[in-house]
């Protein structure tokens, strides 16, 4: 999947089973809201254990969770979830508590009452009673809610809070960031009195489809001899909404720019490997996660950079842009969750691979062939950019990762542009000299024609091993003259390559490609048009007419002097 703008997903599955008891005063449901103005939709889900002995147990707990939903999604957005989620519930232990004091039938009717509530990135927890809500995630099972019981033992069935009980009722709240393949669980006291964390742990860990696991859970507590009512309610979140820059910003405004750690050590349960690259910002190092277990690498920068303004910016905007983006050929970010990131640092997941950078710095040198698939893959990476809206602004060998499955990964967003978010000062516009195209020297913010500039002169090095215009100094103002023909360094490549490349790496933009995949589609093609290049060599007339002329009329005088001297 490719896109810019992708919303909370999410799938979930339902079970519940009466058990050894004469009816089910158990209720559970889930609702998807409208979407609002943001394009953003929330999601609730609640499970609510009617108060056993009382005749309107399950009336108070299939009312407590319809009215909830009912009340949460008629209130406007702009309450915030944890504000709209009180006043909903409020309003539902009023009219439970009201019933049960005007009708005797219903007397000391109330009910357990636990809800998760997603919103965009985060998510809320609203809880009374002793249902629970767990949290699956990285193989680790964790309870977000406390039983409100009177203690253990014979005790621990006595409800100290629940929905009718009191009146205002005292709720529960609590909130937290919610992360893609991660699982929730909602379940009546039947279930997790039955089984302990570790199985429940044991189902959950199984991924199989939510209402599977559901009902397996059900299945379980009641093959454990559950008395009880026994509901189980699973979510899995598929994916979040990308975070907004300034929630990134906060995040990685706090915290501290250290120097990179030694390998072998270990730093927010990542063991520290070798490292991989160390340039004059950042190191890069190899390192195993050792909650989950997957080899990823670590982006750290450099203590010089410390108070350098711009340089964190880049971690939030590449952060921003790889939250967005989604492509086989583009680098991803793993977002790492606040309470366990204590320093800056950005992780990925480890390619097995190298740089183009890299390749060409040994031999063999890239075939036609070789360099022509390479080329086309980038260029259809740039395009996914380009597609989304997004300005890469230093494509070159660095950059472009070749995967030894024959895949190929487009890495480094922290310098790229959304035109319309300018979170660069004019004088911070970064970029490689020697791949920036002539107008950004000219003050220009960059635009789909720059990129296919640095394409071009990428490709062009990608074959030649050297650069067209040659190597361009930072903070230099350089005169763009005419590319040394690639044909000049490789003439066993076709002449058809050569003009493709003068085209894409032209000075004046508008003689240019209308767009990378032009370019590539006049790589992957070119090869029907023509044959091997011909070198021609300049004539001396064409090189030095000067030398020229004086070379002829040196000889025109010694033939004179010939012909005097045999008269």
């Amino acid at each position: 999947m490719t896109g810019i703008d992708h919303e909370l997903r999410c799938e979930i599955g339902f079970a519940t089973e009466r058990g050894r008891r004469p009816d089910n005063q158990d209720f559970g449901a889930a609702r998807f809201g409208r979407p609002r103005a943001d394009s953003r939709r929330d999601v609730v889900a609640a499970v609510a254990d009617g108060v056993g002995g009382h005749a309107g147990g399950r009336v108070a707990a299939e009312l407590a969770v319809r009215a909830f939903l009912d009340g949460y999604f008629s209130l406007p957005g702009s309450l915030g979830a944890q504000q709209a989620a009180a006043r909903s519930l409020d309003a539902v232990n009023s009219w439970i508590a009201a019933q049960g004091r005007v009708d005797p039938q219903r007397a000391g009717m109330a009910t357990t009452f636990t809800a998760l509530i997603l919103s965009g990135r985060s998510g809320h927890c609203v809880h009374v009673g002793d249902s629970r809500l767990y949290r699956f995630r990285e193989e680790a099972l964790e309870q977000l809610t406390e039983d409100h019981v009177m203690g253990r033992g014979d005790l621990r069935h006595i409800l100290r809070r629940a929905v009718g009980l009191e009146d205002p009722v005292r709720i529960d709240h609590a909130s937290f960031s919610l992360r893609p393949l991660e699982r929730y669980l909602l379940c009546s006291d039947g279930v997790h009195g039955a089984i302990g964390d570790r199985r429940l742990c044991e189902i959950l860990g199984r991924r199989a489809a939510p209402q599977q696991t559901a009902e397996d859970l059900v299945a379980a507590a009641l093959d454990a001899g559950s008395g009880d009512n026994c509901t189980a309610l699973v979510i899995d979140i598929l994916d979040t909404p990308p975070a907004e820059t300034n929630e990134l910003r906060e995040f990685f405004g706090d915290l501290a720019i250290l120097p990179p750690p030694e390998p072998g050590s270990i730093l927010d349960d990542y063991l520290i490997g070798e490292k991989l690259s160390e340039g004059r910002y950042s190191r890069l190092m190899r390192a195993q996660d050792l909650r989950g277990g997957a080899g990823v690498v670590i982006k750290f920068p450099q203590p010089r950079v410390a108070e350098d303004r711009t340089y964190r910016r880049a971690f939030v905007h590449e952060a921003f842009v790889a939250s967005r983006v989604r492509s086989p050929w583009i680098v991803e970010t793993i977002e790492q969750l606040p309470e366990r990131q204590t320093r800056l640092y950005s992780v990925m997941p480890y390619y097995d691979g190298e740089t183009l950078e890299r390749r060409l710095n040994r031999e063999p040198r890239l075939s036609y062939a070789e360099g022509a698939q390479i080329a086309t893959r980038v260029a259809r990476a740039v395009a996914v950019l380009h597609r989304a809206g997004i300005i890469h602004r230093d494509i070159k060998p660095d950059n472009i990762l070749l995967l030894k499955d024959g895949g190929l990964k487009l890495i480094d967003l922290g310098v790229a542009r959304l035109p319309q978010r300018e979170d660069f000062a004019a004088e911070d516009i970064p970029g490689t000299p020697s791949y920036m195209a002539p107008e950004l020297f000219l003050g220009a913010a960059g635009d789909e024609m720059t990129d296919l500039f640095a394409l071009g002169v990428t490709v062009y090095r990608m074959f030649a091993r050297k650069l067209p215009y040659g190597e361009i100094e930072p903070f230099t103002h350089p005169r763009f003259g005419r590319p040394t023909p690639l044909a000049a360094r490789r003439p066993d490549l076709p002449a058809w390559l050569d003009a493709a490349i003068e085209k894409a790496i032209a000075i004046d933009p508008r003689q240019r490609y209308g767009d990378v995949l032009e370019f590539a589609f006049e790589i992957e093609n070119g090869a029907r048009r023509g044959g091997p290049a011909e070198i021609r060599r300049k004539s001396l007339y064409d090189r030095n007419p000067l030398v020229f002329w004086q070379a002829l009329c040196g000889s025109l005088a010694v033939l004179l002097a010939i012909a005097l001297a045999w008269r």
